[in-house]
This record gives C-alpha cells, structure tokens and sequence, in this order.
C-alpha cells in the first residue's frame, strides 16, 4: 500500500477554487437594483438575491456606486483593452501605403502603355514618312 504526499506548502489547487464572480457592466446592476427597490417585502429581496447569487454588501457598494453617478459612467465605456493610438496610427498608415502602392501601379500601367502607344505612333508616322 502506498501512501502519497501531499505538499502543504503547494496552495489549494486551483481547479478546486471557484472561479471569481464578476458582475456585468451597468445595466445589469441598475436592473438589480431597481427590482430590490420595487420589492415590497424582505423576502421578496431575499429571493432576488438568493436568484441572481449576490450578497447584500455587493449591491450595499452598487447603490453607492449608483448614487455618486459611478454606474451610468461606467455604461458609457466599452469592456476590453484600451485602444493604443499607436497601433491604431500604424494601421491607418499601413492602408494608406497600401492605396498609394496600388495607385502607384495604375500609374506604372499607364505610363507603360503610352509609352507603347508612342512607339507605335512614331513608327506609323515614320512608314507613312517613307511611302511619300
């Protein structure tokens, strides 16, 4: 029989944690907030939390959150990474350059061509020169 160690000095094992709960953005707190106002007794509350899985400290900090303005701020803002002007500076830079190289090619395509159309007109000019 073989017994297995277990290091204590390991930590809890992070697929046994719960995984954080994170709160969508305003509107859903705002939702939450509103029906816990319009609920008119306690247990009415108490089964809006118990449903959405909140503790009443969590929507204790929405309502201050509410009342300083900090959630109908907080709507405005898209979730994700900011944008770096840089990276967007790049890419503007990088379509640009892309349109002025196919541009440039057209021109390239013209200039070709007259340049044959020339040739062509001065050999016509040169052969109608010569039967005269």
């Amino acid at each position: 029989m073989s017994v297995s160690t277990v290091d204590p000095a390991a930590g809890p094992d992070p697929e046994v944690r719960p995984a954080r709960q994170v709160y969508p953005a305003a509107a859903y707190k705002l939702k939450v907030l509103g029906e816990l106002d319009a609920a008119d007794s306690r247990s009415e509350r108490g089964e809006i939390l118990r449903r959405e899985g909140l503790y009443w400290s969590v929507v204790s900090e929405w309502r201050k959150q509410r009342d300083r303005g900090a959630l109908e701020a907080m709507g405005a803002k898209r979730p994700g990474r900011k944008a770096d002007p840089v990276r967007a500076e790049n890419a503007r830079l990088r379509a640009r350059v892309e349109e002025l190289e196919g541009r440039l090619e057209t021109a390239e395509e013209l200039i070709c061509a007259q340049g044959k159309v020339s040739a062509l007109l001065h050999e016509q000019y040169r052969k109608s020169a010569e039967t005269k």
